[in-house]
C-alpha cells in the first residue's frame, strides 16, 4: 500500500515480519493508527523450528490470531532423544502448534489488514528523524516508532540501543520433509555440540532444524550421527531447500529511547533451543501496545524484562545440557526414572509452574541424579 508522504501515523512499525505485525495488531486493538513498512514482499520466510508452545498459542489468540483455524498441526508435548534413550512429557494444559513460517506470516498479514493496519511492502526506511521516519526520500511523521527489523536491527543502531550482553551464538539450518509426522510430540535429538528439532508442520510434513555451535556444520553431514532420525527420514523427500540463520541469546540494556521502542529479535533474543521466540514476540507486542496507549515506554521496559526472565532461565539450563554431555546423559536418565521431573520442567517452560516450585523440582532432580 502506498502512502502519501504528507500523511502521518500514530505508530510507524519498521519491519513486517511476525514481530512487527504482532505489534501493529496489538496497537490497532488499542485504537492507535498504525503503519507497517518492510522492504520485502509477503510472505516473509525465516529459518526457525516452526513450533509454537501452548503459551505462545494463547498469546497469539489474545491478538485474535487463531492458529488452529489456519490449519496448524497440533503437538501435545516434548520428547528428548539421545542414542537409545527417549523421554517425553505432555504439556500440562493445551497443545502446541507447528506450521510453516510462510503460512504464519500470511495469516498475520491477513489479520493485520482486517484490523486496519496500513502496510507499505517494498518500502525502504532510510533513517529516523525527530518527528518521524525517512521513507523513499520523504518524511512520514509518526508519534511512535517501533523497530521490529530483526536481530541485525538498523533501528536499534539508529536509536543508540545497541548496548547488550551476548551470552551465546549458534547456527541453524532448516529443511522440510514430505513425511507424515510419526509422533504427536515435538522431538529434540541431542548430540555432541548440536541438536536436531523435529516439529510436525502439517499432516504430511515435518520441519527439521539442526542447531550447532559450529557454523560449518550442515544437515546432511550431521544427520548420519543420529541413526534413528536418519532412518525415519531416509525415504522422505525434501519439501524445501535448506535455509540457515543465527540463533543468539542477547539481552539489551534498554529497549526504548525517546519515542522509539524495539520488539521481537530487535529487542534481544533467547536461543532457539527454548522454542519461545514466537511466544515472546506476541507477549511483547501486547505489553508494548499497552505502554503506547498510556504514553509511557518505561512501562514496556519493565514488562519486557519480566517477560524475558523465564525463557532466559530455560535457555541457560538447556544450553548447559548442550555444553556438557555427561551431565545431559545423567539428566535424561533421571527424567526416564522419574517422568514427573520432566513434566514439571515442561510446566515451568510454558509458564504453568512458578520459579519457587521449579527450585523444588531442581532439588528433586539433583537427588534423583545422585541416587540413580
Amino acid at each position: 500500500m502506498t502512502i502519501c508522504p504528507s500523511q502521518s501515523t500514530g505508530v510507524f512499525v519498521i519491519g513486517g515480519g511476525p514481530a512487527g505485525l504482532a505489534a501493529a495488531i496489538a496497537a490497532r486493538r488499542r485504537g492507535l493508527e498504525v503503519t507497517v513498512a518492510d522492504r520485502s514482499q509477503p510472505p516473509i520466510d525465516k529459518a526457525c523450528g516452526e513450533g509454537i508452545m501452548p503459551d505462545g498459542v494463547a498469546a497469539a489468540s489474545a491478538l485474535g490470531i487463531s492458529l488452529k483455524a489456519a490449519g496448524a498441526r497440533a503437538f501435545r508435548g516434548i520428547r528428548f532423544c539421545e542414542k537409545d534413550l527417549a523421554v517425553e512429557a505432555p504439556f500440562p494444559q493445551g497443545v502446541g502448534f507447528g506450521m510453516r513460517r510462510t503460512a504464519l506470516h500470511e495469516l498475520m498479514v491477513e489479520r493485520a489488514a482486517q484490523a486496519g493496519v496500513r502496510m507499505m511492502w517494498g518500502a525502504s526506511v532510510a533513517g529516523l528523524e525527530r518527528d518521524g521516519v525517512r521513507v523513499g526520500g520523504q518524511l512520514l511523521r509518526a508519534r511512535w516508532i517501533v523497530g521490529a527489523d530483526g536481530g541485525n536491527s538498523l533501528v536499534r543502531r539508529w536509536a543508540d540501543l545497541d548496548a547488550c550482553a551476548l551470552a551465546s551464538r549458534r547456527y541453524g539450518s532448516r529443511r522440510h520433509y514430505r513425511i507424515s509426522p510419526w509422533s504427536d510430540f515435538m522431538e529434540i535429538h541431542w548430540g555432541e555440540g548440536c541438536q536436531f528439532y523435529v516439529t510436525p508442520a502439517g499432516d504430511a510434513e515435518v520441519c527439521v532444524v539442526l542447531i550447532s555451535r559450529d557454523h560449518r556444520q550442515r544437515l546432511d553431514h550431521v544427520l548420519p550421527r543420529f541413526p534413528l532420525l536418519a532412518k525415519r527420514l531416509a525415504a522422505a523427500g525434501a519439501a524445501s531447500s535448506d535455509r540457515g540463520g543465527v540463533s543468539a541469546s542477547r539481552r539489551l540494556a534498554r529497549v526504548w529511547r525517546g519515542n522509539v521502542a524495539l520488539v521481537g529479535d530487535a529487542s534481544g533474543s533467547v536461543d532457539a533451543i527454548t522454542g519461545e521466540g514466537l511466544c515472546l514476540l506476541f507477549q511483547q507486542a501486547v505489553a508494548l501496545a499497552e505502554a503506547l496507549e498510556a504514553g509511557n515506554l518505561s512501562r514496556y521496559q519493565a514488562a519486557h524484562r519480566r517477560l524475558g526472565r523465564r525463557p532466559e532461565l530455560m535457555a541457560d539450563l538447556m544450553l548447559l545440557l548442550d555444553r556438557h554431555g555427561s551431565l545431559r546423559s545423567r539428566v535424561l536418565q533421571a527424567f526416564a526414572a522419574r517422568p514427573s521431573l520432566l513434566s514439571r520442567m515442561l510446566a515451568l517452560h510454558v509458564g504453568e509452574l512458578s520459579f519457587f516450585d521449579s527450585a523444588a523440582n531442581g532439588l528433586a532432580l539433583g537427588w534423583q541424579m545422585l541416587t540413580s
